[in-house]
């Protein structure tokens, strides 16, 4: 495609990126659309939509992710630190508007409506929140006069408190998880591990007293005879279904009783009318990015690089097993999409913008380029 003699933008992404995990994120966006196909009309069914009214959308936000990815990708470290600043603080602001401005589904207030498109903030806050709080980590070492860890700390705080009042206990959860991966990555203490541990199993213990909602979700899980598990035990009579080899496309029937087959459940989808084995490539494919994410990470010597990769690869690994957990009734049901898969614009946009950053962290660079460190020094960059 390009010439290595080549010193044009382009052709300096193309020899740079790392192009197996690029070209895995793409396939994943492929599947998506197939997915769509067969588990969103359906929906739109039900709906009174044209049956194609999902996967079209779909495919117009997979185009746009699609651009998204690759221009993310192109962007310098200084410049991705900048734009999560700017992401993370347009979205706060619009998720505090949100709690009076958004429309409510099924108890919940998550959603802008744009008239088009429904707007998810919190969905973007995500990959940036990531991104920053990495930079504040890697700065606590270099900077010893800044708070980094108390910023650290209130970030999470802001973000959590903001998500419960939604309230959005699944993402609440994620968003911890992820800071604990960076905090974890940043090399923190046993004694932060044993008191963080703490924190995460009072406030699961407190959800689980204060909020019926989180309470009847806890419960139908753990004692699925005596409540109504119905969305849970009609996934897994999609897997069943399926087989090894699945019903074959558009043949698929548990898929028309169960609740969201284009968005939490479209693994269940997958296992009806693909097949098991099919669920174990996209599984393959979720776990080759993760661990491809991770080496990269690992063989940075820029403590910002290396975080902020380990948070970005952790908030997209967790949130893949989260959903593939739920379909298969290994954990308590809650609504969150599968990466890449699921239909839904602010999920597609976000991961693109999440992995699109990935993706830029991770070029290599070639001898004797510079490259600068987050405090701004020039560093001699290393052939690897």
């Amino acid at each position: 495609m390009f010439a290595r003699t080549d010193r044009g933008p382009l052709a300096n992404w193309w020899w740079t990126v790392d192009k197996p995990m690029l070209s895995a994120i793409v396939a994943l966006m492929f599947g998506g659309l197939v997915l769509s196909l067969a588990g969103s009309p359906p929906v739109a069914d039900k709906l009174g939509l044209d049956p194609f009214h999902f996967v079209y959308r779909h495919a117009l936000f997979m185009c746009v992710a699609l651009a998204v990815l690759f221009g993310v990708s192109l962007m310098d470290t200084r410049t991705i630190r900048r734009m999560a600043i700017a992401v993370f603080t347009i979205g706060v602001v619009l998720m505090i508007v949100t709690l009076f401005a958004g429309f409510e589904i099924k108890g919940a207030r998550r959603w802008l409506n744009l008239g088009v498109f429904a707007l998810q903030p919190s969905e973007f806050v995500k990959p940036a929140f990531a991104v920053i709080v990495a930079w504040l980590f890697s700065e606590a070492d270099r900077r010893p006069d800044m708070p980094a860890h108390i910023i650290a700390v209130g970030l999470v705080g802001l973000v959590v408190g903001l998500l419960v009042l939604q309230p959005d206990f699944g993402q609440t959860m994620l968003i911890v998880l992820v800071w604990g991966a960076i905090f974890f990555a940043a090399g923190m203490s046993w004694l932060w591990i044993i008191g963080l541990g703490a924190v995460g199993i009072g406030g699961i213990v407190s959800a689980y007293a204060l909020v019926p909602h989180v309470r009847g979700r806890i419960d139908r899980f753990l004692n699925p005879e005596h409540h109504d598990t119905y969305q849970t035990d009609t996934a897994i009579e999609a897997f069943i279904r399926g087989g090894w080899l699945g019903q074959g496309p558009g043949e698929g029937t548990v898929k028309r009783a169960l609740p969201d087959s284009h968005t939490d459940f479209v693994f269940a989808v997958a296992a009806e009318e693909f097949g098991i084995i099919v669920c174990l490539i996209l599984v393959a494919l979720f776990g080759f990015i993760v661990l491809r994410g991770l080496t990269r990470a690992m063989s940075e010597d820029d403590d910002f690089v290396r975080l902020a990769i380990t948070g970005l690869i952790a908030l997209f690994g967790i949130q893949s097993l989260i959903n593939m957990a739920v379909n298969l009734s290994l954990m308590p049901a809650k609504g969150m999409t599968l990466p890449f898969i699921s239909y839904g614009g602010s999920s597609l946009l976000s991961l693109a913008f999440g992995m699109g950053m990935v993706l830029a962290l991770s070029r290599r660079k070639p001898r004797g380029e510079a490259r600068h460190s987050p405090a701004g020094r020039v560093m001699q960059a290393q052939p690897r």
